[in-house]
């Protein structure tokens, strides 16, 4: 007798009204800086001069971050500005999907992105042969196989759920957590189940870069010029920066799905997530970057 509800009503970010506007065009700036300087990185990266697995895999993290903003930002914008803030059922599955799948292959592109740093450093001279193209694509292309198959089995999961109690989603877009909220179904199977694939989306790909930042840490101690160790160390700090911006906010959104935390708070986290670093990443990666610098400067 389960029947599938039509749609959903998502609450957004804030139910005070004067504050719709304001976050309308706080949120809109973001989104512009996040589309404009991830498409710069796009187009710097593929000068020639920047022909190396380090911008290739930073040139598919940029565009990964596009799309995972793409996907939240503009229907949340149109419920600040409307009163009616409706996702039919097909379009919070296919939310849902795009934003876990999405997630994921980040996870594990900044895992790739470690080894190739890794490897750079402590086997500088067999980088090319390891890190050729070919090994690059295929690591890739590992990265959003795993990432789409992660997103599949936990979709299919979540919406096996029975929804029998409110349509209102207590969120700005469709996500495991506030669904588990509206079943009527004992979800304490779904919830360990995330705690699983929470471990093999984000810790397997974090103890992979842990390690390879032991050894990489270990490689620059040995290097006896101290120009040369900071040099070294200036090149992965970047990747470092985001890999912990996105293992804080990730973890304390779906290690616990229905934790202590306050929803307002999920949210915010889910916002930085979603929003404000895909925003940092080009800043993070150019400001700290002489070679992107200097390739900018010369385009300009």
């Amino acid at each position: 007798n389960h029947t599938l509800p039509t749609d959903f009503v998502l609450s957004g970010l804030s139910g005070r009204p004067e504050l719709q506007r304001l976050l309308f065009f706080t949120i809109c700036l973001f989104y512009s800086m996040t589309l404009t300087g991830n498409l710069l990185i796009c187009v710097v990266t593929v000068h020639p001069t920047l022909h190396v697995p380090m911008y290739f895999f930073l040139r598919v993290l940029s565009f990964l971050d596009i799309s995972t903003a793409s996907v939240v930002v503009p229907k949340m914008l149109v419920n600040l500005l409307s009163e009616d803030r409706s996702i039919s059922y097909a379009g919070c599955v296919t939310q849902l999907y795009c934003v876990v799948s999405l997630a994921a292959t980040e996870w594990y592109l900044l895992a790739a992105m470690a080894y190739d740093r890794f490897v750079a450093v402590c086997s500088p001279l067999r980088y090319a042969a390891i890190m050729s193209t070919r090994a690059c694509l295929s690591l890739v292309l590992l990265s959003c196989c795993s990432g789409h198959l992660v997103s599949v089995v936990q979709t299919a999961w979540v919406f096996a759920l029975s929804f029998c109690g409110p349509r209102r989603i207590n969120y700005f877009f469709c996500d495991i957590p506030p669904l588990l909220v509206l079943s009527c179904t004992d979800t304490a199977p779904y919830e360990r189940q995330i705690v699983s694939a929470t471990a093999l989306v984000i810790f397997a790909p974090f103890c992979l870069i842990l390690l390879s930042y032991v050894c990489i840490i270990s490689s620059i101690l040995k290097i006896s010029s101290a120009e040369s160790r900071r040099r070294t160390f200036s090149t992965c700090s970047s990747h470092l920066t985001v890999v912990t911006l996105y293992c804080a906010s990730g973890t304390l959104i779906y290690l616990q799905p229905k934790s202590s935390h306050s929803q307002d708070t999920k949210k915010i986290l889910a916002l930085i997530y979603t929003t404000v670093i895909p925003t940092l990443n080009p800043l993070i990666y150019s400001l700290r970057n002489k070679e992107v610098k200097e390739v900018l400067i010369r385009m300009m």
